[in-house]
């Protein structure tokens, strides 16, 4: 079938499946999938109301606290995808939804404006979206198929979904265990041609990372065609125990020509006959078959622990991509951290505000101490109280036996990075403001209180003096926190973006032979980029998997808005955040036809806050 199909075709396919009952009619068959029609008969079979709105109960606050302690490992596994997803999610309208093995949303992370829309059905945490419940859909049919999958406005089952694009992939453990699955959702009405790429990159990286750990007295085995590869998450991993096959990734499997039944079966001498030592460097060698292969071990055997794999040569400078005078702002900010003064980083999304706090933190004397990064937009606000304060047993219901002693005393003797604090719930500020006041933290359930000592570092892509005026941030929490500002330019303030390009994607991909053509390096330099360098990063990861090697990539691979920019768009996007942010609020007063109340209730800020800026600006 074609790899496209209009939304007309769709609609056909709906109405002959569903009102005239022909299951097998032509138009069904031509407009749909394989898996996509299977799953209709799937949910037909079931008896499910295509017409209805589904009836989807949300766990309640306790449950799913419970949930999400059971898994917190795959939650913490995901988080970095979760996050690196997300500058997709807030310029193309999405959301990144991390799931369980039944469809249970856990986590959802992306634009605000479309993440209320998704409420509307349902796509919010706590909520299963498995295809038994919710039918057709990215993430149930996707757990149900065993593979990735694309769901595509009319293609969802239920009506009401209609309006949805989404894709998401499984996630399995080293054991082939389906774990959980990742999604990216947005509106039906958007490109979202590169999502289903970007989410099973992001699902590669979370496999590659499960064997990171949990195998120590086993033999890791990395393997590849190509030794460049090796030490990516486009390796292959296999792990051996008494020289039996126990464990294993995608790639390693297929490399061998094994599948998941074969774990516990297999031997190392049957497919290798002699394995290299475990001295961390690349050998040929060549499989039973007689192909060669690329090999790495990281360990030998059940007395050796495994040693941690070396890692990838990097780059020289692994640090964020700032101007020669933003270092300055850095090396201020490290002396404020010595003083023990918090800092406070603002940019827009996407200009590296965790790179800096990393930054800052390395820099700092309390470098040997912890690094605990908590995004206080992407917790849920019904998991933020217990994941930053901790609990003791018996707290909740679902409270784990132990209790927990949160990310706060995590941070002990290091650096606590609270990240988008703008969206930090008012009632959580005025506890997190006591916190920094006293220096000490008292768990949930009444347990004694603890003290702790850590730097404190924010960041936030909003204006928290706005906030502040409009009552959505608190005045002392903030003169708390601002003590000093760093503000990050936005990727357009730069002035060689040629050059940023290349150092951006010299850093992203560490295959020489992929390489972007001139005509798409001008392209890429002349679009705005308002989601900065995350979205930059995410658009060359893209491009990244669609390359072929020695094939520069071309204009005809990127996506018609930035296909389409022009130098003069390049010229008009070096305006400052303070011009654009006047620009964007007289636009949405000519849209609300000069009603003062209501373009303020759409910016999010009070009537005084738009009147000061416009007349200012």
């Amino acid at each position: 079938m074609p790899t496209e199909v209009s939304p007309r075709a769709v609609l056909a396919a709906r109405k002959q499946f569903f009102l005239q009952g022909r299951a097998e009619g032509p138009l069904v068959a031509s407009a749909l999938s394989e898996p996509i029609l299977n799953s209709w008969r799937r949910c037909a079979a079931r008896g499910l109301d295509s017409a209805a709105l589904p009836r989807l109960e949300p766990l309640t606050t306790y449950e799913l606290r419970a949930v999400a302690e059971r898994h917190e490992k795959l939650r913490r596994l995901c988080r970095p995808e979760v996050e690196s997803l997300y500058a997709d999610a807030m310029q193309t309208g999405c959301v990144v939804i991390l799931t369980d093995a039944d469809g249970l949303i856990l986590d959802t992370l992306g634009n605000a404006d479309f993440a209320a829309r998704a409420a509307q059905v349902a796509l919010r945490p706590g909520v299963l979206w498995g295809e038994s419940t919710t039918g057709t859909n990215a993430v149930g049919t996707a757990l149900v198929e065993g593979r990735p999958i694309t769901v595509h406005g009319g293609e969802h089952y239920y009506d009401p979904h209609g309006i949805l694009s989404c894709s998401a992939a499984p996630i399995l453990d080293p054991y082939g265990h389906t774990v959980g699955a990742l999604d990216l959702s947005g509106p039906a009405a958007v490109d979202h041609r590169h999502a289903l790429g970007l989410v099973r990159m992001a699902v590669e990286q979370i496999e590659h990372r499960f064997f990171d750990e949990d195998f120590s007295g086993r033999r890791v085995v990395r393997v590849q065609t190509d030794r460049a590869l090796l030490g990516t998450a486009r390796e292959g991993v296999l792990v051996f125990e008494d020289d039996r096959l126990v464990a294993a990734n995608r790639t390693g499997l297929a490399l061998i020509g094994a599948d998941w039944s074969q774990l516990g079966a297999k031997r190392a001498d049957e497919l290798f006959g002699a394995l290299p030592r475990a001295d961390g460097a690349a050998h040929a060698l060549r499989d039973m078959a007689g192909r060669e292969l690329f090999v790495r071990l990281d360990g030998s055997g059940r007395d050796e622990m495994v040693r941690a794999r070396p890692a990838v040569p990097a780059p020289r400078d692994q640090g964020p991509l700032l101007r020669p005078g933003d270092r300055e702002a850095i090396s201020r900010a490290v002396r404020m951290v010595e003083a023990d003064v918090p800092v406070l980083v603002r940019g827009e999304t996407g200009t590296g505000k965790e790179m800096v706090a990393h930054e800052i933190h390395r820099c700092s004397s309390r470098a040997a101490g912890p690094f605990v990064a908590v995004n206080c937009a992407a917790i849920p606000e019904t998991l933020i109280e217990a994941e930053l304060f901790g609990y003791e047993e018996g707290a909740f219901t679902g409270a784990r036996r132990h209790g927990r002693k949160g990310l706060l005393r995590e941070a002990q003797g290091g650096v606590l990075f609270l990240d988008e604090i703008g969206d930090m719930p008012l009632a959580l500020q005025s506890r997190l403001l006591r916190v920094l006041q006293e220096r000490e933290v008292a768990p949930l359930g009444g347990g004694k209180p603890v003290k702790v000592d850590f730097a404190l570092l924010c960041a936030t892509h909003r204006d928290l003096r706005a906030l502040v005026e409009a009552g959505g941030f608190r005045s002392d929490l903030y003169f708390r926190i601002a003590h000093y500002i760093v503000e990050l330019p936005p990727l357009r303030a730069f002035d060689d973006r040629h050059a940023t390009i290349r150092a951006l994607w010299a850093r992203l991909v560490d295959d020489p032979r992929l390489t972007l053509s001139d005509a798409c390096e001008d392209r890429l330099a002349a679009y705005g980029w308002p989601g900065n360098f995350r979205q930059l990063a995410g658009m060359l990861r893209a491009l990244a998997a669609l390359a072929e090697p020695f094939k520069p990539i071309e204009v005809d691979m990127l996506p018609p808005d930035i296909r389409e920019a022009s130098p003069a768009l390049a010229a008009a996007g070096v305006m400052s955040l303070d011009a654009l942010t006047v620009e964007a609020m007289r636009r949405t007063l000519d849209a609300c036809g000069g009603n003062v109340s209501q373009a303020a209730k759409r910016l999010g800020v009070n009537r005084s806050t738009l009147y000061r800026r416009l007349l200012n600006g």
